[in-house]
């Protein structure tokens, strides 16, 4: 997972990440609301972790936001020393997914985590197959079936295709896909990321004669709509790709 933090308390925020890395996922942090919320204009995570009380803001403030501008169902785990019911209710009414009352326990911390992602991500590594019809991704063999045909893929070009398909409806940016597909800082270069799209695109002929489009997203990332759940009928042109990525 990549989590982003939204904590003052840098003593909290380096513990927190040393639980989180040693775990195997990515965290990125920030000390005031609005860093925390220009992030989220430009970047992807997978879970926020918010707590109440910030030098330029507060948690339920941030959580309001984040609801009414992220056009997507993030996981939010609020953390905060308030261990009042009301708070509490607060909080979750505000959009909140669940609460912790510090001081947090590493144990319990993950196990929240994991349970949140599962709700947001219920597909698990360990199945055979994914399907978003009429693509069949082959997990095990790292191929994808289309209308009958066995399309051959790259190592990164599968994950790439499976982590779209997961996230359909999602709006993805490149450096969260350099995180979660190549493994790599999102402060690298993203013009592979785009380069990979095009191939993806290309060989799974994803095209709305097919139920799909594959956006992208000026100075942001990509989107993969599934037009026949969007209710959509629009089946002209897709949107022209980055310059650099059609070279």
């Amino acid at each position: 997972m990549q989590i982003a933090i939204l904590e003052d308390d840098t003593a909290q925020i380096e513990l927190l990440k040393s639980w989180f890395v040693s775990a195997g996922h990515g965290c990125h942090a920030y000390t005031t609301g609005s860093t925390f919320m220009n992030a989220l204009r430009k970047e992807t995570f997978d879970l926020l972790i918010i707590d109440w009380n910030l030098p330029d803001t507060t948690g339920p403030e941030v959580l309001e936001w984040v609801r009414d501008n992220l056009d997507w169902h993030i996981p939010i785990l609020f953390t905060t020393s308030r261990d009042r019911e009301e708070d509490i209710v607060f909080a979750l009414d505000r959009g909140a997914d669940d609460y912790m009352i510090k001081p947090i326990k590493h144990a319990e911390l993950l196990a929240r985590m994991t349970a949140l992602g599962r709700r947001t991500q219920p597909s698990n590594e360990k199945e055979r197959w994914f399907r978003c019809e009429p693509y069949v991704f082959d997990i095990a063999n790292r191929s994808v079936h289309v209308d009958g045909q066995t399309i051959e893929l790259t190592h990164k070009e599968f994950a790439l295709g499976l982590q779209l398909f997961r996230n359909a409806g999602r709006l993805l940016s490149r450096s969260y896909l350099l995180e979660t597909v190549w493994g790599t800082s999102r402060n690298l270069n993203t013009r592979t990321v785009d380069t990979h799209i095009s191939r993806v695109r290309l060989k799974l002929a994803i095209h709305p004669d097919k139920g799909w489009r594959l956006n992208a997203i000026y100075h942001h990332g990509y989107r993969l709509e599934n037009l026949m759940l969007s209710g959509s009928t629009d089946f002209g042109p897709e949107r022209e790709e980055l310059k650099s990525a059609e070279r």
